[in-house]
C-alpha cells in the first residue's frame, strides 16, 4: 500500500512539473514548480505527521492539533504584529526571522502548557484538550478585539495571512521548513515502536516498561513543532489533517506506527498536488484548495461523530 501511495505521490508530481510547459523557458518553470511541489510535501508530510501523533497522545481518532489553538494563536500573532509594527512594518519584517520566531513563540506556549499538565500524569490529557479549546477561544476572541482596533488597510493585511492558501508559500522559508520538517518526521518515524506502545493506554504501557509521561511530553513536542512549521508557512488548517489520518487508518487497516506515520503524510502529499494541480491547470483558478479542504474535513467530522468512531 505505501509503494502503491509512492507511486501515485511519484505520478502526480511528474504531471504537475511537465503538464503544459510550452516553447518557453523551460529550466525556470520547472524550478518554480520544483519550489512549489517542495512546499507542497512539506506541509503535507507536517499536518500528517503531527495529527497522527496527537491522536496517538489524546487516543482519539477526531481531535487534531488545531484543537489546541495553534491557528488560533497564529492569527492572534499576526493581529498584534500588525497592530504594533503598522502594516508597513509588519511586511517589512526579515521573512526568515518571523518564521523561526513564530514556530518558537507557538512550541514554546505549547512546551509550557504541556509541561504544566502533563508532569503530573497522563490523566491530565483531557485537561491539557479541553484547556486547549479553551485557549483557542481566548485567541480567537483577542484577534477580533485587535481587528477592530485597527484601520481598514492595517485589517486587509492581517486578513491576507489570517486564511490558509497552499499557493502562497514564501519559498525563502522552505529550506528552513524542510530541514525542520524531515527532522521532526524521522524523529517520530524511530519512535514508532514505543508509540505503538504509548497507543496502549497509560497503563499497560507503564506496565511494559515505558516512561510515560517523558514519552508523552516527547511526542506533544514534535507535534508543537510540525503544526508550528505548517501554520507558519500556509496558514491556519482546521480539518487536512483529520482527513489524512482517516485516510491512512482505513487504508492500511493497521495500526502500527511505523506504517501509519509514512502513510499519512504519502495521502496528504496526494491529495494536496492531485487538489492544487487540478484546481490550477483545469479549474483555472476557479476555486481555493483550502475551502474545499475545510468543507470536506468538516463534513468528514461529521461523519465521524455521527458514526462514533472516535477512538
Amino acid at each position: 500500500m505505501l509503494a502503491g501511495m509512492a507511486l501515485l505521490l511519484a505520478v502526480l508530481s511528474a504531471v504537475w512539473m511537465l503538464q503544459g510547459l510550452g516553447d518557453g523557458n523551460r529550466s525556470f518553470i520547472l524550478g518554480l514548480r520544483a519550489t512549489k511541489l517542495a512546499s507542497l510535501i512539506t506541509v503535507a508530510t507536517a499536518i500528517g505527521v503531527a495529527t497522527i501523533l496527537f491522536q496517538t497522545v489524546a487516543a482519539n481518532r477526531v481531535l487534531t492539533p488545531s484543537i489546541m489553538g495553534f491557528d488560533a494563536l497564529y492569527v492572534l500573532l499576526q493581529s498584534g504584529l500588525v497592530a504594533t509594527l503598522g502594516g508597513a512594518g509588519f511586511s517589512a519584517l526579515p521573512p526568515q526571522a518571523k518564521f523561526l520566531s513564530e514556530i518558537a513563540l507557538m512550541a514554546a506556549l505549547a512546551a509550557l502548557l504541556f509541561g504544566t499538565l502533563l508532569l503530573r500524569g497522563a490523566r491530565d490529557v483531557p485537561r491539557m484538550i479541553l484547556t486547549g479549546v479553551i485557549l483557542g477561544v481566548l485567541f480567537r476572541s483577542l484577534s477580533w478585539f485587535l481587528a477592530r482596533i485597527l484601520d481598514p488597510n492595517e485589517f486587509a493585511v492581517v486578513q491576507s495571512v489570517s486564511f490558509a492558501s497552499f499557493a502562497r508559500v514564501d519559498t525563502t522559508l522552505l529550506p528552513w521548513a524542510v530541514a525542520i520538517t524531515s527532522a521532526a518526521a524521522l524523529t517520530a518515524w524511530r519512535l514508532s515502536t514505543r508509540l505503538d506502545v504509548l497507543a496502549l493506554g497509560r497503563d499497560p504501557a507503564v506496565s511494559l516498561g515505558l516512561r510515560h509521561p517523558r514519552m508523552v511530553l516527547g511526542v506533544l513536542a514534535l507535534v508543537a513543532v510540525l503544526v508550528s512549521v505548517s501554520t507558519a508557512l500556509v496558514g491556519p488548517v482546521a480539518f487536512f489533517g483529520l482527513i489524512v489520518a482517516g485516510m491512512a487508518h482505513g487504508l492500511l487497516r493497521s495500526a502500527r506506527h511505523a506504517a501509519l506515520l509514512p502513510a499519512a503524510g504519502l495521502s496528504a502529499a496526494i491529495l494536496l498536488v492531485g487538489g492544487q494541480w487540478l484546481f490550477e491547470r483545469l479549474l483555472g483558478q476557479a476555486a481555493t484548495l483550502s475551502v474545499v479542504v475545510e468543507f470536506a474535513g468538516g463534513l468528514f467530522f461529521l461523519y465521524l461523530l455521527l458514526k462514533g468512531r472516535i477512538r
